[in-house]
């Protein structure tokens, strides 16, 4: 993903996932939709923090205002913050490829991107290992391993639009 971020001008990575790990390979243009657990947020104040910032209370992990931290991602049950799901609606409206990768596609809002993508004009390719309620709407279906069928895209991708938009990600 990291490296299809370098081909596009306008490159966005919407994912669900919170270990960090787009970050850690390069993506730099990610909408985190379900928070990150190397971010901190206090219970009392909302004010979110990284790992190295953290003051500790009797063992317990605290704000500068007094409260209690926790991890920075969404639990069961909370809703996903409204700024990166509205970012990602945006995205999803912008480009004109939309990636989507290794998903249930069942889970809202995240799963209303692609065909929020393809109302737009955008292409919309799923990779998967197995269909999903997305598979009959998507211009292409894609059926295997993310490691194995990608790096296949970005050849196709880098050869046929080398000053694109694309929205890619796992919502």
């Amino acid at each position: 993903m990291a490296y299809w971020e370098s081909l596009c001008q306008n490159f966005t990575l919407i994912t669900q996932n919170v270990d960090g790990l787009h970050r850690a390979a390069g993506s730099r243009r990610i909408i985190e939709l379900h928070g990150n657990i190397h971010i901190n947020r206090c219970f009392n104040c909302g004010v979110e923090t990284s790992l190295e910032f953290i003051t500790f209370t009797d063992d317990v992990p605290c704000c500068s205002c007094g409260g209690m931290l926790r991890p920075g991602v969404v639990w069961f049950g909370e809703a996903l913050p409204q700024d990166a799901v509205d970012a990602a609606r945006r995205a999803a409206q912008a480009c004109d490829l939309f990636v989507t990768v290794g998903t249930s596609a069942v889970v809202y809002p995240a799963a209303a991107l692609p065909g929020i993508a393809q109302q737009a004009g955008a292409v919309v390719i799923e990779v998967n290992i197995e269909e999903t309620p997305f598979t009959s709407q998507a211009k292409a279906h894609v059926r295997g391993k993310a490691g194995d069928i990608l790096p296949g895209l970005v050849a196709l991708y880098e050869k046929t639009h080398p000053h694109s938009n694309a929205s890619i990600g796992n919502p």
